[in-house]
């Protein structure tokens, strides 16, 4: 961890505390590469409507990005970052620097689970469920969980979005999820379109690729449905976000 601040000075053990205890809030994670970042105004709007929703009231967006300034100071121009609100009642604004970090190197191996978040829509802390099908999936040998309803219809990774790749070309499920922003960018960039995918459907697709803040990868392998990776239109949704602006805080 390089730094944390909570409303603009360093993090103090008094202000963690509702963090841990309450374990009640929302947040957004980002890659900042020289001092920008892709979807700034979907960061933005993000917070604002979890703000709302929570809290009853709206985040000013020009005081988070003065807040994410503030924190990577004059040092740091790469970085993870995550804007969290928290507490129990109001929320104080944490911001937390990382080391930035990369997409996987290799295609994706996903592990199904009956389990849905709860309020999916919001990017909310307490992750726990998901947090133990994730660690129980990489102890079977696989990467992720891929979150399921109960009657086999495909909602989300477990820290991801995915799509799938059919003839007409990338096909979002659609269920109850988070809206990512990587998903709510690639929407934007490539044709693509929203459907029910189901379990027992997932040998119909050609193939499929996960995205969250940190990039895109491949899907190899769902449960015993195996994929082979095609490139080419696997390139064509990185070249897609590769393409989309990065917007500056100051």
């Amino acid at each position: 961890m390089l730094r944390i601040e909570i409303d603009g000075g360093p993090a103090t053990a008094e202000q963690l505390a509702p963090a841990v205890l309450a374990n009640y809030g929302h947040f957004t994670a980002m890659q900042v590469r020289d001092r920008r970042v892709q979807g700034l105004r979907l960061h933005l709007r993000r917070l604002d409507a979890a703000n709302r929703e929570l809290y009853g009231a709206g985040l000013d967006g020009d005081r988070v990005r003065a807040l994410v300034s503030h924190a990577l100071a004059d040092d740091v121009r790469d970085a993870s970052v995550r804007v969290v609100v928290f507490g129990p009642a109001s929320g104080s604004v944490l911001v937390a620097v990382r080391d930035p970090a990369a997409p996987a190197d290799r295609p994706q191996r996903l592990l199904p689970v009956d389990y849905r978040r709860p309020l999916p829509h919001v990017k909310h802390l307490g992750g726990f469920g998901q947090a133990h099908h994730r660690n129980r999936a990489q102890a079977a040998g696989y990467d992720e969980a891929l979150l399921t309803t109960p009657d086999g219809v495909v909602v989300e990774g477990a820290i991801t979005n995915i799509a799938f790749f059919d003839a007409a070309g990338v096909v979002w499920a659609d269920a109850d999820w988070l809206h990512g922003i990587t998903m709510q960018l690639l929407e934007r960039a490539l044709p693509s379109r929203r459907a029910v995918v189901r379990l027992a459907d997932l040998r119909s697709y050609r193939g499929a690729f996960v995205g969250n803040s940190i990039g895109v990868a491949p899907v190899s392998r769902i449960g015993d449905v195996e994929y082979e990776v095609d490139a080419a239109a696997f390139a064509r949704v990185r070249a897609a976000l590769d393409a989309v602006p990065w917007d500056p805080f100051e």
